[in-house]
């Protein structure tokens, strides 16, 4: 009885002193990495040059409105006409930039989900991750989880 406790005792302290091996965890923001790419900000400088002047004309036209609004009691039938003529314009303006801005974003996350998701089995081959969680699904952490986030940015940087 004795040498079947001494057994059991010895397995239990060998056991106890093995190291505990928990899973590896760690977080990712790919939006974030995806925007922070050369790519992304190409691709924004791009769209801005197509929409740009669509933009400026539509800041403007939101300027005059506010104007027309402050004094809105006073306004002439012209006046009022021409202010309706404005919002008219506006809401196309702003349907056209919203669009093209859709159309861009679908575009470039269309042309990079694959190399997304190369970059991030690379990182998480590098780094042995047997968890991988974006940020907003992190309830709790009793210590700061690694943030791959920089890292698969630079590798999308010699993908993209």
């Amino acid at each position: 009885m004795r040498r079947l406790t001494a057994a059991l005792s010895l397995v239990l302290l060998a056991a106890l002193a093995l190291p505990a091996h928990a899973a590896e965890v760690a977080v990712l923001d790919w939006r974030r990495a995806l925007m922070q790419t050369d790519a992304a900000q190409r691709s924004l400088s791009e769209l801005e040059g197509r929409i740009g002047s669509q933009q400026r004309q539509a800041e403007a036209l939101e300027q005059e409105l506010s104007q027309l609004q402050q004094r809105a009691s006073s306004l002439t039938d012209s006046e009022r006409e021409e202010a309706n003529r404005k919002v008219t314009e506006l809401n196309r303006l702003a349907g056209e930039i919203m669009q093209a801005q859709q159309e861009a974003e679908q575009s470039f996350l269309s042309n990079a989900e694959s190399r997304l998701e190369q970059a991030v089995e690379q990182v998480i081959s590098h780094h042995g991750i047997d968890v991988l969680v974006e940020p907003q699904g992190v309830l709790h952490a009793s210590q700061d989880l690694p943030d791959l986030t920089g890292e698969v940015t630079q590798i999308l940087n010699t993908l993209l």
